[in-house]
């Protein structure tokens, strides 16, 4: 914390620096009147690019009245980060895909499906009166489905705090509906609003992810035909709630015994679209047609070694990055790491999410556990190398 707030200090003095020359070349301009004022804008367009690329997405001061500014101002209403708001959304939506595909891995034909949907309504092409797309992700746990929808947020709406999560598991009677729209006059609960309605009317530019949407009640998935077909749904105070703006995601673990012997040999793997067609009949055990036929539906495959592989990097990558940004620690780690985690890997069912539980479970204690007994004697660690040796971690700090 200590040295995250020495940074922000020094940032903070370095654009005060440079704000208040562009103050002054401003005042000098101003006050020069008709002379030859050549050299002035120079000096003032150099400093202005100077505090532009020192500032970056986060600017902490400002010169003057402008489109950041604006943003700032317009990030405190929605929460969507200001840097985020100003930059360029064409582009974010022509990258869309090879964006999500950093965080979400193996899964490249169906972050395509939904870049190109995503790509149709921001081009106004699409019906402007449904939600910018519906997607329903089928396969195994741990595979990147609910990772897709956070990379969604994070790509589109500002961060990932824009996904609202509703557990459809909660769901399985009827009368639960109350709870998702809100309860009508006369029922307890009522003016409260729904989960669901209430978190859109908030957030109306967001991620809705409806999790395990295979265990809610029949009548719970026919509330989501109107908002699928029209972008709507009307709260239990007779509010329309609008959810033109969202990205809804339905995930389910329906035909995964099927997705997985399909994909068992890794030679015969089947295509996308063999796949979706193959989920068909076990989709509609479940699920009603007339929901299926508003929303596509894009099957996930199972993790392999390689794809587990990119996982652990993608993971360690993080964690390299928190250890400079809160303890100034270059890390480094061998290969035969990710080897051991991927070995370690066995649940099938768990897929990525294995990842996560070792290193937060076997490599992370033990790296915390010498910083803290560290940081008790004022010694400071500059550099980690961690290895595996006899299927163990070892971690090797030095000043």
């Amino acid at each position: 914390f200590e040295t995250q707030r020495e940074a922000l200090a020094r940032r903070w003095e370095e654009e005060r620096t440079r704000v208040q020359e562009i103050i002054r070349l401003r005042a000098a301009l101003f006050a020069a009147g008709d002379e030859d004022t050549a050299e002035l804008r120079g000096q003032l367009a150099e400093q202005q690019q100077a505090l532009k690329t020192l500032q970056g997405d986060e600017p902490l001061l400002f010169a003057a009245v402008d489109e950041n500014v604006v943003a700032a101002v317009v990030s405190d209403w929605t929460g969507i980060p200001l840097g985020r708001m100003v930059k360029n959304e064409i582009d974010a939506v022509l990258n869309l895909a090879d964006t999500l595909n950093q965080r979400v891995i193996g899964q490249r034909h169906g972050l395509d499906l939904i870049a190109r949907r995503v790509k149709t309504s921001r081009a106004k092409l699409d019906d402007p009166n449904k939600p910018v797309g519906v997607f329903m992700l089928c396969g195994p746990s741990g595979v990147g489905k609910t990772e897709t929808a956070l990379a969604l947020a994070e790509s589109l709406y500002g961060g990932e705090q824009n996904v609202i999560t509703i557990n459809m598991s909660e769901f399985q009677e009827a009368h639960t509906v109350s709870t998702l729209k809100g309860a009508p006059p006369g029922y307890v609960g009522y003016g409260e609003g729904g989960v669901l309605t209430e978190a859109v009317r908030r957030r109306p530019y967001s991620v809705v992810l409806l999790d395990e949407i295979e265990k809610a009640h029949p009548d719970v998935h026919e509330i989501f035909f109107q908002v699928f077909d029209k972008g709507w749904m009307e709260d239990g105070e007779g509010r329309h709630i609008d959810f033109r703006n969202t990205i809804i995601i339905l995930t389910s673990n329906v035909g995964t015994d099927l997705i997985a012997a399909m994909c068992a040999d890794p030679e015969l793997m089947p295509e996308p679209d063999a796949l979706s067609g193959a989920l068909r009949q076990p989709l509609l055990e479940v699920f009603p047609p007339a929901l299926l036929g508003r929303l596509l539906v894009v099957p996930y495959y199972p993790l392999s070694d390689e794809m587990l592989g990119q996982i652990v990097r993608l993971q360690l990558r993080r964690i390299q990055r928190r250890l400079e940004e809160n303890h100034n620690i270059i890390s480094e780690f061998d290969d035969s790491v990710v080897e051991q985690i991927v070995q370690r890997c066995t649940e099938v069912e768990s897929g990525g999410r294995m990842v996560d539980a070792i290193l937060t479970n076997t490599l992370l204690p033990q790296m915390s556990q010498i910083l803290l007994t560290a940081s008790r004697s004022d010694e400071q660690y500059r550099r980690l190398h961690v290895t595996c040796e006899q299927g163990e971690f070892h971690c090797q700090f030095a000043a």
